[in-house]
């Protein structure tokens, strides 16, 4: 019961529609009618401007750090700490996912929310956090080279578990890694799902730069 309960907050903070919310009291409109039709903070920052979509970015990064925080809480542990017991690791770990999933599909929006990339960079900064700086890296390379934040953000994640587990050999152990690793594979998955849009219209020569 305290795994369900501990997963169900995290899907239910992940839920939390800040881009929604911000766009609604910048612009009084709804930001999942332009752009692509997103939440998050691209969409968000073309539909009320850069400092809406900054602090989209920052709060919906926010949320995914809470839900680790409070799922390790919930837990009988220190909110930035290392579960000590194998089970709850692997419960943090499905909180991370479940948090994610929240953001994607949140209950309040009818299931239409965001992509997921700024709630993973949360996530991670609490889980994996010297893997978090590689990942960006490589975002910010693709960007530059490219100017797709979509294709960035694609790239990233689909390198982030090669990354978590480089940075487990090379630099330090990555605590619960097992159950970390899994997240990152999972989560990471769900976040390409979302932009598979994204990658029909890069495929097609259709998607929009970064200007």
């Amino acid at each position: 019961m305290q795994a369900l309960i501990t997963i169900a907050v995290a899907y239910l903070l992940g839920s939390i529609p800040f881009g929604y919310l911000i766009v609604r009291a910048a612009a009084g409109a709804d930001v999942r009618e332009s752009g692509s039709g997103g939440t998050g903070a691209t969409n968000v920052s073309r539909r009320a401007g850069k400092l809406a979509g900054v602090l989209t970015l920052v709060l919906d990064a926010l949320k995914g750090a809470a839900a680790i925080a409070t799922a390790r809480w919930l837990l009988g542990s220190s909110p930035f700490g290392v579960q000590p017991v194998f089970y709850d690791s692997w419960v943090v770990a499905m909180a991370a996912v479940a948090v994610i999933v929240g953001h994607c599909f949140p209950v309040w929006l009818k299931f239409r929310g965001g992509k997921g990339v700024a709630t993973g960079v949360g996530v991670f900064l609490m889980l994996a956090p010297l893997a978090v700086p590689g990942a960006g890296l490589v975002f910010v390379i693709i960007v530059w080279l490219t100017r797709y934040i979509s294709l960035g953000s694609i790239v990233a994640t689909a390198l982030l578990p090669a990354i978590i587990f480089a940075t487990h050999l090379l630099l330090a152990p990555v605590p619960s890694f097992q159950p970390v690793l899994t997240a990152a594979v999972v989560g990471g998955s769900l976040i390409i799902f979302m932009h598979r849009a994204n990658i029909r219209r890069l495929l097609s020569g259709t998607e929009t730069k970064f200007k």
